[in-house]
């Protein structure tokens, strides 16, 4: 099976991919204009995979086009006309549809009692997509609240995306914050909700995925 006919397939695999795909990539695109041109068409890339993958959920796939619509509109408004408070709303908005698509794949792999391979891609990909949002969450919070969040390295100055989806990965894989610090309340809240999401994702749905084979034998 060629690799078109594989992601067409399995629709999670492909959202998988690109969104690994970007944490490699991300690095490249923050330094120059050129760059940042790229780190938004590749956004809007996965902004189609997430939907093509929501599409096959039960939960409304109107409401993820509603929300992939204004972040489109949210972004070209900031690239026109550029202003703080556009850009805290479209990450708002952005964490907003991460959240949905996350929530979607959720009830895609809890919808039967059958777990299928493109569902154990989802479990991936859902991972990705709950990092992707808190990332836009810590965002937000940085924009509202300078100063939220420090580091090692310069850590008087705001924290990059990067740094932002590197904290996100950190705190819901469990594995500890690193070298970059939450120090404002709501940071520290932020967090917080996410050790908590991490935790019930993995005893509610990684568990619940890797006991349904158990359970038919």
């Amino acid at each position: 099976m060629s690799p078109i006919a594989y992601v067409t397939r399995h629709p999670s695999a492909g959202l998988l991919f690109v969104q690994l795909l970007g944490v490699l990539l991300y690095p490249w695109m923050e330094s120059t204009a050129l760059g940042r041109a790229l780190f938004g068409s590749f956004g809007l890339v996965v902004l189609g995979l997430a939907l093509h993958v929501v599409k096959r959920s039960p939960t409304q796939s109107w409401i993820a086009v509603m929300l992939a619509v204004l972040v489109l509109a949210l972004s070209v408004l900031d690239i026109l006309l550029p202003s703080a408070t556009l850009k805290w709303l479209v990450a708002l908005v952005e964490a907003v549809f991460y959240f949905y698509a996350a929530a979607s794949l959720i009830a895609y792999m809890t919808a039967d009692q059958h777990a299928t391979t493109d569902e154990l891609y989802a479990v991936g990909a859902t991972f990705t997509l709950l990092a992707w949002a808190f990332a836009y969450l810590f965002n937000v919070c940085q924009l509202l609240l300078p100063g939220s969040f420090v580091a090692m390295v310069d850590p008087q100055n705001a924290r990059s995306w990067m740094e932002l989806l590197f904290l996100s990965f950190t705190t819901l894989s469990g594995v500890g914050l690193g070298d970059i610090l939450p120090v404002t309340p709501m940071a520290r809240a932020l967090v917080m909700i996410e050790e908590f999401a991490g935790v019930m994702y993995l005893a509610l749905v990684v568990s619940r995925l890797i006991a349904l084979p158990i359970n038919r034998r």
